[in-house]
């Protein structure tokens, strides 16, 4: 993951090397003057910054879809709707303590000759959650025919079990996503107005990105195996060994490829049946 290999071997950028990265003029912190916002480099920087969070929030996606598929059809919406909205304010709020969130890359204590930091328990804490909620959901997927009949997770305190663990999850993706935003930009109003610009095109393709996967199985299965890989990601990144997520994402690609011929291979003969 190359935004985490960033935090870990760079020192938080001061403002002449953020902007260095993106060209942005001087600003304060939150002070966003005219001549800030009239700047060509702001809006590009702005723009930039939020195609990344939204690409950066793929994962998070996926794991929302899976967990909103165990609630009945009309509490659906209720639990993306607060999960995304969880996620957003806890990347806001992070954004505003900075100092505490950069803070977290200070080494707290070494076990058996490696450092760890307080990034390092939360993405080994957010991996092992990863690691254990996929494999889990993969089980009840292949072994589905004793569950198959069971009905759907209802009531008030199943939706907010699904809400308390895309919490847990979302403080980990927020806690990368806030790094590699303060990497790039130093200016805590574009870095805030893009997270939320962000949220609100995740909130548009939540819905169908879930009920896509839903409607087929085994790109459940093929969603929940990237989720292990994430997992499996998230927790070397704790101990320092660093997995670019672009081969993550070349074999997602990969996978969703061959998965799509399948589909459409195992449409057309159902539809050479039917006509049979």
């Amino acid at each position: 993951m190359w935004r985490r290999c960033y935090a870990h071997h760079a020192s938080p950028p001061d403002s002449a090397a953020a902007r260095q990265v993106l060209d942005l003029p001087s600003s304060p912190a939150l002070g966003l003057t005219v001549e800030f916002l009239l700047d060509p480099n702001t809006w590009l920087a702005f723009a930039v910054l939020t195609a990344l969070e939204i690409v950066l929030g793929i994962d998070n996606i996926i794991f929302l879809a899976i967990l909103v598929g165990r609630l009945p059809p009309e509490k659906r919406d209720s639990a993306r709707r607060l999960g995304l909205a969880f996620a957003m304010l806890t990347r806001l709020g992070l954004l505003l303590s900075l100092s505490w969130v950069m803070g977290l890359t200070a080494e707290l204590f070494s076990l058996v000759g490696h450092g760890f930091s307080g990034r390092d328990l939360v993405l080994l804490g957010g991996g092992l959650f990863l690691l254990y909620k996929a494999s889990h959901e993969i089980f009840m997927e292949v072994e589905g025919g004793e569950h198959e009949d069971a009905p759907k997770a209802d009531g008030s305190s199943a939706l907010w079990s699904v809400i308390v663990q895309i919490a847990i999850i979302d403080i980990v993706f927020s806690l990368d996503s806030v790094i590699t935003a303060v990497g790039m930009v130093d200016n805590v109003g574009v870095m805030m107005g893009a997270v939320v610009a962000a949220v609100a095109v995740m909130m548009f393709a939540a819905k169908p990105i879930g009920d896509f996967v839903d409607l087929h199985p085994s790109l459940k299965v093929l969603a929940l195996a990237f989720l292990v890989m994430v997992g499996m990601a998230l927790t070397a990144e704790a101990f320092d060994q660093h997995v670019p997520k672009g081969y993550l994402y070349a074999a997602m690609c990969f996978s969703l490829a061959v998965e799509a011929l399948n589909i459409r291979s195992r449409k057309k003969r159902l539809a050479a049946r039917a006509r049979a």
